[in-house]
């Protein structure tokens, strides 16, 4: 029989998270790494626990995430949004801490383009009067 298992995915910059949540001891591998091998600091992995501490679900569910785009930042921000979407998926309970929270909207902060006759989107060229 196939196991229990919820899924959710979760976006921040250019960043895209595929979390699964399977009941377990509250193992969390991402890219078939652990956490602590695919985040260095540690207020990354806080990051990544925050909807689990907000739900006080911390070691009920295994978290299986596949994670690409962005720099690790926009990663950890892209797992936290996906986690939360799954554990919706798990108890629809859990919605009014999770959105009190903060971490079932998508942050819809991105990168801006550069502009032609500038050097960067909003950097112009160094202004001379003579």
């Amino acid at each position: 029989m196939a196991q229990v298992q919820y899924s959710g995915t979760g976006r921040r910059k250019n960043s895209v998270a595929r979390v699964r949540l399977v009941p377990g001891d509250g193992t969390i591998t991402i890219n078939k790494r652990s956490i602590d091998d695919y985040f260095d600091l540690e207020t990354l992995k806080v990051i990544v626990k925050q909807p689990l501490a907000e739900t006080q679900t911390e070691g009920t569910y295994d978290i299986h995430v596949n994670v690409n785009g962005g720099g690790y930042t926009g990663q950890a921000g892209a797992i936290r949004h996906g986690v939360a979407r799954a554990l919706l998926t798990a108890d629809p309970e859990f919605r009014p801490a999770l959105k009190k929270a903060g971490y079932l909207t998508r942050d819809a902060r991105m990168k801006e383009r550069k502009k032609y006759g500038l050097k960067a989107a909003r950097r112009a060229p160094q202004f001379s009067k003579r």
